[in-house]
């Protein structure tokens, strides 16, 4: 549980650890995050809720003339960060957009996920725990300062030095993330040269997706202090294995795991068969939530252990999802195909959205798929009712658009806004003349 911290606690705190500048910090609709910087002498201010900021030059938010908007801190995001800036300490506060009139901002994607989480206490669940296991690559930097795709390793999966030259840098990571208050569970060199995961321990779900938004930041700073690019691309380089972020995902009743039956073969609850149907059954709905580039799409092609395929095991990866082997209160599903680029508080809220839909609707869960999807034919595909995940962006907004329970989940706000910028994405995207096109066609036509 993260601290219920008073005005008074946050402006001792202050104090005490010399912070001079305070981040007031939330994230624009397509997960980047933004911050108003305040001297600490303006805190107070912040803390009693006065803090207004121009909605209309960020991505999704209002037109110019509705621009005013309030920044709301949750005083429980209350942290410092472990480095010094040259001038003074730096803290944040992650921060609720609020319109003039005292309501949530229906655009602020951390809103979006609170209303999901009021969803599910109304159905009795009070938690719903996430696990993230994010991935991503550090390349050097080029004499101009830009970041290159070369990479500082040739490592592989769990690697160390001297293959893995990057573990000093994913150390410092570690260490600034728990002085900043995370639990680490593992750290690691994963198959690809250059590319890492780092997990940490779950948390409910608004806490898990400012974990996430927080992850990011400090990546990309110590590395950057190691005169490296870190990457969340999913796919920065061809040939090799794209970036995910696996979702560990689980509902509690108070202190019971709603997930787990001692009685059933699987240890799986009626509540979490339900749970996993809805999953399957809104997947291609969510996928572009969940994969929201362009880039996203090089990554879910079959051969780089990337899960395309629409159904579920408690015995192989190559599925869409996966139930992990641990049960009692461990038990929980593996959703395999999102990747480090989402907006964290709406991919949390449309996979929640659309395992509450399977319990409501009493959905049936299909059969597991216990063998290879990656080596069955498609025909053995069609036959057992293998569905692929949209194959690129514009056919993943497709499937967005057709999926009502996932717009609702998003409030027409956000959905009408994340559609367009993405259109106008896949439409700058391809009408591009490639590198690889003018290899191919320059010369011989």
């Amino acid at each position: 549980m993260r601290p219920d911290y008073s005005k008074d606690d946050i402006l001792r705190l202050a104090s005490e650890m010399d912070v001079r500048y305070v981040r007031l910090q939330f994230t624009d609709l397509l997960g980047m995050v933004k911050n108003v910087e305040i001297p600490v002498d303006q805190l107070p201010k912040a803390l009693d809720n006065k803090m207004m900021f121009d909605g209309s030059s960020i991505e999704g938010f209002v037109r110019i003339e509705e621009s005013d908007m309030y920044l709301v801190p949750d005083r429980s995001t209350w942290l410092v960060f472990p480095w010094d800036s040259g001038q003074g300490r730096i803290a944040r506060l992650i921060c609720d957009v609020f319109l003039p009139n005292g309501e949530p901002f229906p655009g602020d994607p951390r809103s979006v996920l609170k209303r999901m989480m009021e969803r599910a206490r109304g159905m009795g669940y009070t938690t719903f725990n996430v696990g993230p296991e994010p991935e991503f690559f550090l390349f050097k930097m080029g004499p101009d300062g830009r970041p290159t795709t070369e990479v500082n390793d040739e490592g592989g999966y769990f690697d160390w030095a001297p293959l893995d030259l990057g573990e000093n840098c994913r150390r410092e990571i570690v260490l600034a993330l728990e002085a900043m208050g995370f639990e680490i569970e593992a750290s690691h060199h994963e198959v690809a040269p250059g590319q890492h995961e780092i997990d940490f321990k779950y948390a409910d779900a608004v806490e898990a997706a400012d974990n996430i938004a927080t992850f990011r930041l400090v990546v990309k700073t110590v590395a950057r202090q190691h005169g490296l690019h870190a990457t969340f691309m999913p796919k920065p380089v061809y040939g090799i294995n794209g970036s995910g972020m696996h979702c560990h995902l689980s509902l509690f009743r108070g202190e019971q795991n709603a997930f787990y039956d001692e009685k059933d073969p699987l240890g799986l609850s009626t509540d979490a068969r339900h749970f996993l149907a809805g999953i399957l059954a809104h997947a291609r709905g969510f996928t572009a939530i969940c994969n929201p580039l362009v880039n996203s799409y090089k990554r879910l092609i079959p051969g780089y252990e990337a899960p395309n395929y629409v159904a579920w095991s408690a015995r192989n990866r190559s599925p869409l999802v996966r139930v992990p082997a641990a049960r009692g209160m461990s038990t929980r599903i593996e959703v395999r195909s999102p990747d480090p680029s989402v907006n964290p508080y709406l991919a949390i809220a449309v996979m929640l959205a659309a395992g509450l839909d399977g319990i409501a609707k009493k959905l049936q869960l299909p059969p597991p798929v216990n063998r290879n999807i990656y080596v069955m034919s498609d025909a053995e595909k069609r036959a057992a009712g293998i569905e692929s995940l949209p194959e690129n962006l514009d056919r993943a907004l497709d499937a967005l658009v057709e999926d009502e329970v996932i717009r609702e989940a998003l409030g027409e706000h956000v959905f009408t806004h994340f559609v367009e910028a993405k259109r106008i994405e896949w439409n700058i995207y391809r009408t591009q003349v490639t590198e690889w096109e003018r290899e191919q066609y320059l010369s011989l036509y």
